[in-house]
């Protein structure tokens, strides 16, 4: 039965894989139909083709290996100075040019002419090149969105659930009191496991930051708590200690390994499903956002422990850069995890919604041949023609993105190297949630 739910978890998440692919490149196609150039193919996933069906000028499909997709747009690059499809150059980084500018040209139909994706202004080629990742970034929106408020996080609540005995530096590895120790001020309150903190200081704490912060400010001073316990409200007061604490940062997390002084009032929070409120999912999303553009940006610092994970025995980290493989035995193992269906339906969602930010921002990364790559050809070209019409020159043209292949080549490269990296990490030493 846990071997079906693996394999059942692996085709819920391809399948959530096929659909935001579906979605990216629809934001492709329908700008570059709005602003009429004519798109021949749009197919989901590489390699043979399983199903497809021409409607219009564009052949919709579905290919048999789900990892990625595509449209094919006319005239993605223009062609040489004379006007014509250039003869094939002997050299092989003209070569490269010479292959993608007549690539860009196959299937010319008479009246294509005006249906050229270069020929359309700028602006309109950023809009088409932009709404494919833009299209991810919504659905990752809708999807963290759906999680935050109609399911619920796991996160520290007001809850008690354990009072400790002792005041103990929480940079100290023992759990266990000494004789030196004094009595936490939460013991000497009389707070017991299975209270619910309702008001600190007079200030009403609905949720665990407020009130971890309140007591964070309150060391030295007699504060008065109010506890809800067996259905009846109770007041207590306790003289909060100074004590050698965590350090969190400006989100609430918590620092790992740095410690400072703080109020302390001695009993561990319980942790509990919390439904979030729109101020807090837009919160708590931007934060996300944040955490995932640092980590494209560490990429290249985690190429060592990721190498030594897949071909040492290094441990694979749990913030790991992690492939469409890992992803979907993660997916495998949500479908396996004893918890409530409900919980395993939101964490399928989030995994899913966080695939999805990651499309966007790899996505815009301004190199070929991603689509910011495109998108910053399209605004060098806008730039350079401004400044030729503002210092009355003549207009340079349309920037010919075709130069650039031999770079996008090497980049392809460079890619395609780190994904088979991640890819034999994630078969011999996968990232693991349980």
């Amino acid at each position: 039965m846990t071997t079906l739910m693996f394999i059942l978890g692996i085709a819920v998440f391809a399948f959530g894989l096929l659909v935001s692919i579906a979605w990216h490149e629809l934001g492709h196609l329908s700008t570059a139909k709005l602003f009429g150039i004519r798109v021949p193919q749009y197919m989901v996933g590489f390699g043979p083709t399983i199903w497809s069906r021409k409607k219009g000028d564009t052949e919709y499909g579905v290919k048999a290996i789900p990892f990625g997709g595509y449209i094919r747009m006319i005239g993605m690059f223009p062609p040489g100075p004379d006007g014509r499809l250039e003869a094939r150059s002997t050299s092989p980084w003209r070569g490269m040019i010479e292959d993608a500018r007549s690539a860009a040209f196959e299937e010319l139909q008479p009246g294509d002419e005006s249906r050229l994706f270069y020929t359309r202004k700028p602006w309109k080629r950023v809009i088409v090149m932009f709404a494919g990742p833009f299209m991810n970034l919504i659905l990752a929106i809708a999807l963290f969105l759906t999680v935050l408020m109609g399911f619920g996080i796991q996160q520290q609540t007001t809850d008690v659930a354990s009072v400790s005995a002792c005041v103990i530096s929480q940079s100290e590895n023992r759990d266990t009191c000494k004789k030196t120790d004094k009595p936490s001020p939460a013991a000497a309150a009389g707070m017991k496991k299975g209270d619910k903190i309702v008001s600190f200081a007079g200030v009403k704490t609905d949720d665990w930051n407020t009130l971890s912060d309140l007591i964070r400010d309150s060391a030295g001073k007699t504060v008065p708590i109010v506890v809800e316990r067996d259905g009846k409200q109770v007041s207590l007061t306790a003289r909060i200690a100074t004590n050698l604490v965590a350090k969190k940062d400006s989100s609430g997390a918590y620092v790992q390994g740095e410690y400072v002084k703080a109020g302390f009032l001695g009993f561990s929070a319980a942790t509990g499903v919390v439904k979030q409120d729109f101020g807090e999912s837009v919160t708590w999303m931007t934060d996300r956002v944040g955490d995932a553009v640092d980590s494209l940006a560490a990429l290249p610092s985690k190429i060592p422990a990721l190498w030594d994970a897949a071909f040492g025995d290094g441990p694979r980290e749990p913030d790991s850069p992690m492939g469409v493989v890992g992803a979907a035995r993660v997916g495998g193992e949500i479908a396996t995890l004893d918890i409530p269906a409900s919980q395993q339906l939101a964490m399928f969602v989030m995994l899913l919604a966080g695939f999805n930010l990651s499309l966007f921002l790899f996505n815009m990364l301004p190199l070929l041949p991603l689509d910011g790559g495109h998108i910053a050809g399209a605004l060098w070209e806008s730039l350079r023609r401004n400044l030729a019409k503002l210092f009355r020159r003549p207009d340079p043209g349309p920037f010919d993105v075709a130069k650039l292949m031999p770079v996008a080549y090497v980049v392809a490269g460079i890619f395609i190297c780190f994904t088979v990296l991640v890819l034999i990490a994630d078969v011999v030493n996968p990232v693991r949630i349980s």
